[in-house]
């Protein structure tokens, strides 16, 4: 579903993502960790195009990722959540649905904004939001058009106790319906119950990609060890 190849993106000097490789199949939930500034963000954005890559190749369902049909693929839930302030909570799903031409989009609505306690806050506007429920919606809006990879950016910073376990479980259920799923965060214990695979960044980067079982024999090699002592034993101090 994914394909990264060389991935470079230099800011002047400085070397954010350093020729890295790594795919993703469907039905998968990778989670992407790696201390600030280790280039997480970074490589998602190169991925969605909102930053331009250095060198390197990336297809997505076998489509170039800058291509109409690989943007019509994928949706991406940034770190900092965008909504409309003019726009009320209901108004957001109407827009996602119209741009992308979603029949029956007020079933799913309705669904998404049970899970998310949205349903007595559909008529607020978007700039009466605090930053969980402006995530919320955010995550709603993106789920909506159906995509087959989704990428998440620190999901769940932001989301109250309740919001973070639906989230787990939506993921869950994404994936069971084949979906692939790629979660950027530095919280570790977001991810360790639900990721089958853990790509670590550090510098730019990716110091281990497998599932956590292996990852644990190649760099420990003690099955006992958490994801945190294997996160901290790769990236140091930082």
């Amino acid at each position: 579903m994914l394909e990264v190849k060389g991935l470079v993106k230099k800011y002047e000097k400085e070397l954010a993502v350093d020729h890295i490789d790594f795919s993703l199949d469907g039905g998968e939930v990778v989670g992407l960790l790696g201390p600030n500034g280790a280039g997480k963000s970074t490589t998602i954005k190169c991925i969605v195009g909102l930053l331009r890559k250095t060198s390197g190749e990336i297809l997505i369902g076998g489509h170039d990722h800058l291509s109409v049909q690989a943007k019509k693929l994928f949706t991406y839930i940034p770190e900092t959540p965008h909504v409309y302030d003019l726009l009320t909570v209901k108004e957001h799903f109407q827009f996602v649905a119209q741009a992308y031409h979603i029949k029956d989009w007020k079933v799913k609505a309705e669904e998404y904004m049970h899970i998310y306690d949205l349903v007595d806050k559909q008529d607020k506007l978007g700039r009466d939001l605090s930053k969980g429920m402006r995530q919320k919606v955010s995550i709603c809006c993106a789920l909506l058009p159906d995509p087959q990879i989704l990428f998440f950016d620190e999901p769940m910073i932001g989301l109250d106790p309740k919001a973070i376990k639906n989230t787990k479980r939506l993921f869950k259920g994404l994936q069971e319906q084949g979906k692939t799923i790629l979660v950027s965060t530095h919280l570790i214990d977001s991810v360790e119950s639900i990721a089958d695979r853990i790509m670590i960044m550090k510098r730019g980067k990716i110091l281990g990609n497998d599932t956590l079982i292996n990852l644990k024999y190649q760099f420990s090699g003690d099955e006992n060890s958490t994801l945190e002592d294997l996160f901290l034993e790769l990236t140091g101090d930082e």
